[in-house]
């Protein structure tokens, strides 16, 4: 399936395409792109901390009972907790994948998912309130009839439907964000990835919903120092790109990592008063060395990121990624104002204890933002 915009209304003079890159080659005499402070962007009033995001679902937690009777298999795992809230052993793989087959059925219309064993296995509220933000991005970039001629409104409705397309840099197995993403919002996607298995077992997810029904393209890369490169098409034109990037430098770092994970679980039981098993659950890194690490990590694959996204200025609204380290804005704040963005933004995203960063950056001024969107709807 092809990916591209309906053709221009009968009479245009020129192609948004054509617009948008007329423009951007023009010398800029603006000031140097500044800093942009860390923090989430948004005109409503301001999210409590530890929250997830206002359109979350999961914002006030599971509903066990409702999950078990989605997916009966998930009853075994399901116990009371030290203070008689029900859970799940979230270091056993197992109950994990169950509790996120039940959240797909209940919450999102999705009646079969899986991974191979040894596959990332993504908690589905955080990897939904990427898109959230994502949606809102989308939003402040609107066109608006409220702004006059030559006026950019502050707009706050969310794009829906499948004329908004979305590019997911690697989407691994789970192949979770086109997955929700296409559910909750009617986006279309293409999915790439570096890894064969990865894209077969997202098109096997396809092929048992339904509902997926020419929502999702998958593209596979083909050369591993590549991540943009080969992957979009002279036709293309993607109102976002995502990415959750490999964070680790090595498979000795991931490992490390995981360790960490599993002994900070079990120490967080042992609080609970749960009983920790005696022997931790083996590590499994068959298939998933794209998905868990890179050699430079996640700064030297951000940085990639950014140089290659110049090559597709006008082809993409906005280039997004995560950024799990906080020490890597800075290095790509500097690059991205080498490269000649117009506008960098900075959001964050809370889940607990836990804060996690989107890096959003654009090199399409605010008018061709709004030129952008109206070619869309």
């Amino acid at each position: 399936m092809t990916l591209s915009r309906k053709p221009a209304r009968p009479g245009a003079k020129k192609s948004v395409s054509q617009k948008l890159t007329s423009k951007t080659s023009k010398p800029s005499k603006s000031k140097p792109l500044p800093k942009p402070k860390l923090k989430a962007t948004s005109d409503k009033a301001p999210r409590q901390p530890k929250g997830l995001h206002k359109r979350n679902l999961h914002a006030q937690g599971y509903d066990f009972n409702a999950l078990v009777e989605a997916t009966p298999a998930l009853k075994p795992y399901v116990r009371p907790n030290p203070y008689g809230n029900l859970s799940i052993d979230f270091a056993d793989p197992k109950a994990v994948k169950l509790l996120n087959l039940a959240l797909l059925r209940l919450h999102y219309g999705l009646n079969y998912w899986d991974v191979p064993e040894g596959f990332l296995c993504p908690p589905i509220p955080g990897r939904v309130d990427y898109l959230h933000y994502l949606a809102d991005l989308l939003a402040e970039s609107a066109p608006s009839n409220k702004g006059g001629k030559g006026k950019v409104a502050n707009v706050t409705k969310v794009p829906r439907g499948e004329r908004v397309v979305v590019l997911d840099i690697g989407t691994g197995a789970n192949g979770i964000y086109p997955l929700l993403g296409s559910q909750v919002y009617g986006w279309r996607f293409v999915a790439s990835d570096i890894d064969p298995v990865s894209l077969a077992n997202v098109a096997q997810i396809i092929d048992n919903n339904p509902s997926l029904e020419g929502k999702l393209s998958l593209r596979q890369q083909r050369d591993a120092k590549q991540i943009f490169t080969g992957i979009i098409t002279a036709q293309d034109r993607f109102d976002l790109t995502l990415c959750n990037p490999p964070f680790h430098g090595s498979l000795e770092e991931a490992s490390r990592g995981s360790d960490r994970k599993l002994k900070n679980l079990a120490a967080n039981k042992r609080a609970k008063g749960h009983e920790v098993a005696a022997n931790k659950p083996k590590l499994n890194f068959g298939g998933q060395k794209a998905e868990l690490w890179r050699e430079g990590g996640e700064q030297a694959f951000l940085s990639q990121m950014i140089s290659e996204s110049q090559a597709f200025a006008t082809q993409c609204l906005w280039f997004t990624s995560l950024v799990s380290k906080k020490e890597n804005l800075k290095p790509c704040y500097r690059q991205l104002e080498r490269v000649g963005a117009k506008q960098v933004k900075t959001l964050e995203m809370a889940q607990g204890n836990k804060l996690t960063r989107v890096l959003a950056w654009t090199f399409l001024t605010p008018e061709q933002q709004a030129l952008w969107g109206q070619y869309r709807v």
